[in-house]
């Protein structure tokens, strides 16, 4: 019952906040792309897989006429997004010389059909749009790309694996792997699902499989897990990595570490694997929100860089895209970017602080270490630098383990992704168990650095277990005089946790296996 109490609360602000947002993100910009760009935007019916009717706008370039073909940009909206979304970048790419087709995604606002949540017929629907494109516009079939923001950015990925035609992709806010995005340490992202089921519940028409799924998430329901992860799995890049990497497509990933929809670790994932052109930014903020203000058409780094990606890759532009560094950092403390050969050169340098002793920590009550509100936490990170907080020598150490490293006499510039590594023994079968990593001040009060969540179930109760657990990839510096402290409790209002009445954690560092947690340091 606290779970279902907990949900309805966290989904009904998740909700409110998420509707203001696409007001704001999809109308307004919308409204003033219409204006600067009405002579040229036609708005058309586009028959998608299966006759689905997808409403859509085409930009073409100015002067555009049927003797001279142009590359050719399909972008799919967001989740929950009206078609008119992009229309301030479509226009900017047109007037570069693109033709430029925005399309309403099936089972939201106009389009018809039920939300298929990235499924196969979403991914049939990209292929009848470029179909289109090609039979209605003076679009290029030797030169097509795809490109959105979240949604659109996991179905333009889809999409390239399935239609070899698609030489060039920028997935913004996407994702490589949809399971590790919300299930990630066999645990429920509830606001991150809360916030996704409730906008399409309401401007979009689910259809019963993702009613069914969604349902089977919350309640917890083990005997259906199986069939939840088939599901996220014929949903996720990742699955069809060969088929991608085997078509060749130029895939551009650009996330934020604080995003709390599609956390970097899963996208950092399928970059690594990836063997064709690809390229890899990551910047402060949270799910879209790096994205933002080109929505608006004003100047943005992500929209920028997705500009460069195609003229590169779609019109043989020499503009350096290729040859600079293809791993492309922002840090959440200082400004401007940190160029990497590769992701294993962000983590090639490691300290490890130990976590020594025994440590009996009892569940079900939050310690007051948290990993934020979904969105609000990270935009003020990116806004304001002020991630969560939490008084370290004042959470009860009934509900929280704590370790903590010598203060640093000069600055720690962690990059990349810190592991804890240590050795569990349970009360229960099932339980949850929540890390964070704090940066704490000379006052004691720490600034969340990186966290991440655990489930088990199935365990034997009161035998040890070893736990390798990635937290969520980030950039953040630790200024000197501060300390490193790892923090562990089991509950976070971000997640659904399974911890019994009145189960206990205990926390050791044996002697053949001692505990630590790796931290990636940028080398100075």
């Amino acid at each position: 019952m606290g779970h279902r109490k907990a949900f309805r609360t966290t989904a009904a602000g998740v909700v409110s906040a998420s509707l203001i947002a696409g007001g704001v993100l999809g109308l307004a910009p919308a409204a003033q792309a219409a204006q600067d760009a009405a002579s040229s935007v036609r708005y058309v019916d586009i028959a998608g897989d299966g006759g689905t009717v997808l409403k859509a706008n085409v930009v073409t370039p100015a002067g555009a006429d049927a003797l001279h073909r142009h590359p050719l940009i399909v972008l799919p909206t967001s989740w929950g997004f009206p078609q008119v979304q992009y229309l301030a970048q479509a226009q900017r790419l047109a007037e570069s010389g693109y033709v430029v087709l925005s399309y309403n995604v099936r089972g939201f606002w106009q389009s018809g059909g039920e939300i298929d949540v990235a499924g196969p017929h979403d991914v049939a629907d990209a292929s009848k749009v470029v179909d289109w494109a090609l039979a209605n516009t003076p679009a290029d079939a030797r030169h097509i790309g795809m490109a959105g923001v979240s949604y659109g950015a996991g179905i333009s990925l889809l999409a390239a694996a399935h239609d070899p035609r698609i030489k060039a992709v920028a997935s913004l806010s996407g994702w490589g792997d949809l399971i590790d995005s919300i299930y990630s340490g066999r645990t429920q992202h509830v606001q991150a699902a809360a916030l996704l089921d409730g906008v399409g519940t309401v401007v979009g028409r689910q259809s019963a499989e993702s009613r069914d799924v969604f349902s089977a998430f919350y309640a917890s329901d083990l005997s259906r897990e199986q069939d939840i992860l088939a599901w996220g799995k014929k949903r996720s890049p990742a699955t069809y990595l060969d088929q991608l990497n085997h078509n060749g497509a130029a895939v551009l990933l650009a996330g934020a570490w604080g995003d709390t929809i599609f956390p970097p670790n899963q996208s950092v994932s399928l970059y690594e694997k990836l063997t064709g052109p690809k390229r890899l930014e990551l910047r402060p903020g949270d799910h879209a929100t790096a994205e933002l203000t080109g929505l608006f058409g004003l100047p943005n780094d992500v929209w920028t860089d997705t500009g460069r990606w195609f003229d590169h890759y779609l019109k043989g532009v020499d503009n350096g895209v290729d040859r600079e560094q293809p791993v492309q950092l922002k840090s959440r403390s200082t400004d401007g970017y940190e160029g990497y050969p590769d992701w294993k050169s962000v983590n090639a340098h490691r300290t490890k602080i130990a976590l020594a002793g025994t440590t009996t920590i009892h569940t079900n009550v939050d310690s007051g270490a948290d990993g934020g509100i979904v969105f609000l936490s990270s935009i003020l990170d990116q806004v304001a630098r002020v991630p969560p907080v939490a008084p370290i020598p004042l959470l009860p150490r009934r509900w929280a383990a704590v370790w903590q490293s010598e203060r640093y006499t000069t600055a720690q510039q962690v990059r990349g992704t810190a592991v804890l590594h240590t050795t569990v023994t349970p009360t229960k079968e099932s339980g949850t168990l929540v890390a964070y990593l704090y940066d704490v001040g000379p006052l004691g009060l720490g600034k969340l650095v990186a966290d991440a969540p655990y489930t088990f179930h199935g365990l034997t109760p009161g035998k040890p277990f070893g736990l390798g657990l990635e937290l969520f990839s980030t950039a953040y510096d630790v200024p000197a005089g501060h300390r490193l402290a790892l923090v562990v409790d089991t509950v976070d209002p971000l997640y659904i946790e399974h911890n019994p009445s009145g189960a206990q954690l205990t926390f050791s560092s044996p002697a053949n296996d001692p505990s630590y947690v790796s931290i990636p340091l940028r080398e100075q």
